[in-house]
């Protein structure tokens, strides 16, 4: 996740605001080809989550929801509005997520080999032109998709379990059956051969132990020293390209 460029958040606000605008400066300055997945509920919806949702909705004066969680609207703008000025977005994809039969909550329900069946997915793409300019207008814009999402949900479980669609679907003409089946039974063939063959490399082989003992230590030491490989990677790209930091921009 480092070596990606992950944005790792402390999860307060006044903490990740700086990391925010460093990372994403640093995206929009790159150019290179982005993709931000965010979850502006901040928590997947637990009996927890959702009491701490209702408590949100009655300080607030919103209504209640029972098959999502209000979201956090700050984060979501911030990202917006920033990608935006750094013209390096092209637009929002709105994703509805289901699951017609169950719901896995926990590590233990897939380690017991409860996976979902089926997960159905609704997307809606919002070009960046569509999208409302201030802050204000950008947080109920993002508070009435969330209304939407509830009311999609309510009929999915309480109807059919499939998504309603009066779009216009468009197929990849390369994803056939035929395809994803291959991708798949790869990916499972390779990732379950990885580990065990890893495994005895390190047992059989005393280069390979030191290998990753060392790499082990390099990454431990870059962590504590420097905070992340993204952080390092960030401060390379300033050193080369002779960026004040982000401070300075703040001071202008």
């Amino acid at each position: 996740m480092q070596a990606a460029a992950y944005i790792f958040i402390h999860r307060k606000w006044k903490d990740d605001k700086s990391h925010f605008e460093d990372m994403i400066d640093y995206f929009c300055d790159i150019r290179e080809p982005l993709q931000l997945l965010l979850f502006p509920e901040g928590t997947d919806l637990t009996e927890n989550s959702m009491t701490r949702s209702n408590e949100f909705a009655e300080k607030n004066g919103l209504q209640k929801y029972k098959y999502v969680l209000h979201p956090r609207t700050t984060g979501f703008t911030f990202v917006v509005d920033r990608l935006r000025k750094g013209k390096n977005l092209d637009a929002v994809h709105d994703i509805t997520v289901a699951y017609p039969h169950n719901i896995p909550q926990t590590e233990k329900h897939l380690l017991l080999g409860d996976f979902p069946k089926e997960i159905h997915f609704h997307v809606h793409r919002y070009p960046v032109n569509t999208l409302p300019e201030s802050k204000e207008d950008l947080q109920l814009w993002c508070h009435k998709r969330w209304e939407e999402k509830e009311e999609r949900l309510r009929s999915f479980y309480q109807g059919e379990k499939n998504f309603s669609f009066t779009g216009q679907t468009v197929v990849p003409p390369c994803k056939s059956e035929l395809r994803v089946m291959v991708v798949k039974f790869l990916s499972i063939l390779y990732w379950t051969l990885f580990s065990p063959t890893m495994c005895l490399f390190i047992y059989l082989y005393s280069l390979v132990r030191w290998y990753f003992i060392i790499i082990i230590v390099i990454f431990v030491l870059q962590e504590r020293i420097f905070g992340g490989l993204e952080i390092l990677e960030l401060a390379c790209y300033r050193l080369l390209h002779k960026q004040p930091h982000l401070n300075a921009k703040k001071n202008e």
